[in-house]
């Protein structure tokens, strides 16, 4: 399988607070992996460092052969290759739909304003929100903001896209719209990276799970391996208790 991100030996401290420790993983072209883990776990700052919005204290991110941290590496030719999706929307209040769609390929990618709002339709119906294409943020619900966000991050067409728990902030009548959306994405062959805390979400559309306790890699396999028959007496606690919440 060809390794789109390839992370060696990652870490990350915060001061003193080692966050992440000695992170080894990959992600192929095609995959779907999902990373679940108690909250404070690290998962949130591994996503972060992926698309360096944290630097990471130690190892590498290989991204097509070339290790991103180092010094001559364009950091920001590679961000545009990440689409990510963020808990929190963060969409600009001041565009409307439509814009908040096109900004980002007119000054980032330099696509002209029409070939933009093109491939901003493009997405918009994927994700349902075409008919929205004039109303501002504050307009919509949470789901449809979170929609709209999924599809602003689809337009710059990027290699992988990462999802930062992308249901957590939202009410939980919005969350199935939104994970309709993400299920539809993983069966078009799309590389998705996603923290996500929806365990049958992740055991539904992962090709791969990976478990994380205390800023280390605890557990990974399967779903079925995750989920039917973990090792990791961590693993089988952390299940036990949230498939017993839901």
């Amino acid at each position: 399988m060809e390794k789109v991100i390839d992370i060696q030996h990652l870490s990350k401290s915060f001061g003193n607070h080692e966050v992440l420790k000695d992170i080894d993983f990959s992600v192929n072209k095609g995959e779907v992996v999902c990373i679940i883990g108690s909250s404070g776990s690290g998962k949130s700052t591994l996503l972060r460092c992926v698309n360096l919005l944290e630097k990471p204290s130690g190892g590498a991110i290989i991204y097509n052969g070339e290790n991103i941290l180092d010094d001559k590496h364009d950091i920001y030719a590679y961000r545009t290759k990440l689409g990510m999706v963020f808990q929190q929307f963060n969409l600009f209040n001041n565009h409307n739909v439509l814009s908040n769609c096109t900004v980002g390929q007119i000054k980032v990618l330099k696509r002209s304003k029409e070939q933009a709002e093109k491939v901003a339709m493009k997405y918009l119906k994927v994700v349902g929100m075409e008919q929205y294409i004039n109303a501002k943020p504050r307009q919509l619900s949470g789901g449809q903001k979170q929609r709209v966000a999924i599809a602003r991050a689809l337009s710059m067409e990027p290699d992988v896209m990462l999802f930062d728990e992308p249901t957590s902030a939202l009410d939980p009548e919005m969350v199935g719209e939104v994970l309709k959306v993400m299920k539809e994405l993983a069966g078009t062959g799309l590389t998705m990276l996603i923290v996500t805390h929806e365990m049958g979400f992740a055991k539904e559309v992962s090709n791969r799970v990976v478990f994380m306790d205390k800023g280390v890699i605890a557990e990974e396999g399967t779903p079925e391996q995750i989920f039917n028959n973990p090792i990791h007496e961590r693993t089988k606690e952390f299940l036990k208790r949230t498939l017993n919440e839901m």
